[in-house]
């Protein structure tokens, strides 16, 4: 039996709690919140499990073997070191971070303990997206050449964080998911249009070696929710839609021929033809599974079997890198920043 603590029922503690209390051979031992009323709730709802407001409660109890850092991102790096220190495995909620150095920090914690540090990096473990490295991971695309994505809502706004750590930070997850390869540079832009507070529309721009570019655009100011991404290859394209009841992921076999033709002009260069090809649709069958179901017993089989979860402290590590180069790209206006591709390459 593997206990779990978790700090913090705001947001995303309930649905946290209530995965774990489902899956077989895990129990939830505690619960800790600051804040009364989100302990009243969680009392309610759990009456067997210990809810307190101190977290080193469940630091200090022998029967957790996993804490669950669900809180505002600025107290991540802090809960997480006291709970490796105290012995515990440790699943932490997304972003990892706020600095690479932080997140290299527990990493290094982590492995001098032996425990399993985790980071929640949702979409990572959703049929669809599974279902979308799977393709790209058989060739169906061909060599992929886009990824696009739109990922705007009317709140719910941070005051810790900017749109890109909340929102892109999906979509930078899938990425680091989905494809073979790292982006080389980043560029972003953005505005904050309430004083004082984040910025809360963003638009981010990563590039490849390979002639490939990926643009996502994340907002707190739309007036409805969008989760749609397009992912266009040599060969077929993707439109994956996260808010499509069933067919989230279709296929379309359609794309560009280039040809050369005709004699050499002038300057020695022959007239290309750009032609198009329209073929058939399809819709891979995909699993109806909560995506934080199937991560949570994916952890439990990786605490048992001393295994390497999908979403570990080095993926963290590498979407907090990101995410510093595009935050700090944004602030200077758009400005193209370098990165070490070969860094954090695992």
């Amino acid at each position: 039996m593997i206990g779990v603590g978790i700090i913090g029922y705001g947001y995303w503690g309930p649905n946290l709690v209530r995965n774990l209390s489902e899956i077989p051979g895990c129990r939830v031992i505690g619960i800790s919140d600051l804040r009364p009323e989100r302990l009243a709730l969680a009392r309610a709802r759990y009456p067997s499990a210990k809810i307190t407001a101190e977290c080193q409660d469940l630091f200090d109890d022998r029967r957790i073997d996993l804490i669950v850092v669900a809180t505002p991102v600025s107290s991540h790096f802090r809960l997480a070191l006291a709970a490796l220190a105290a012995g515990k495995h440790v699943l932490v909620e997304k972003p990892f971070t706020t600095t690479s150095e932080d997140a290299e920090r527990l990493i290094e914690e982590a492995a001098r303990r032996k425990l399993m540090l985790a980071v929640d990096h949702t979409f990572v473990y959703t049929p669809a997206v599974r279902k979308i490295r799977e393709i790209v991971a058989a060739g169906g695309l061909g060599d992929v050449r886009y990824y696009d994505s739109v990922r705007v809502n009317l709140g719910l706004f941070q005051h810790d964080v900017n749109v890109i750590w909340d929102l892109a930070v999906h979509d930078l997850s899938i990425l680091d998911y989905v494809l073979p390869m790292r982006p080389v540079a980043v560029t972003a832009t953005g505005l904050s249009h309430v004083p004082g507070e984040p910025e809360n529309i963003a638009y981010l721009t990563l590039l490849f070696e390979e002639n490939l570019i990926a643009h996502v655009h994340v907002n707190w100011l739309a007036p409805l929710k969008l989760r749609k991404t397009l992912i266009g290859g040599s060969q077929q394209m993707i439109v994956y839609d996260d808010l499509e009841p069933s067919e989230k992921v279709k296929v379309y076999d359609k794309g560009i021929t280039v040809t050369e033709q005709g004699a050499a002009a002038a300057n020695g260069k022959y007239q290309l033809l750009v032609g198009y090809r329209a073929g058939d649709m399809w819709a891979p069958q995909i699993e109806v599974t909560e995506a934080l179901g199937i991560e949570l017993r994916h952890l439990m089989t990786c605490i048992e079997r001393g295994e390497t979860p999908q979403s570990d402290g080095i993926a963290g590590l590498r979407i907090v890198g990101l995410l510093e180069a595009a935050t700090a790209s944004m602030r200077a206006r758009g400005r193209v920043i370098e990165l070490d591709s070969t860094r954090w390459a695992a």
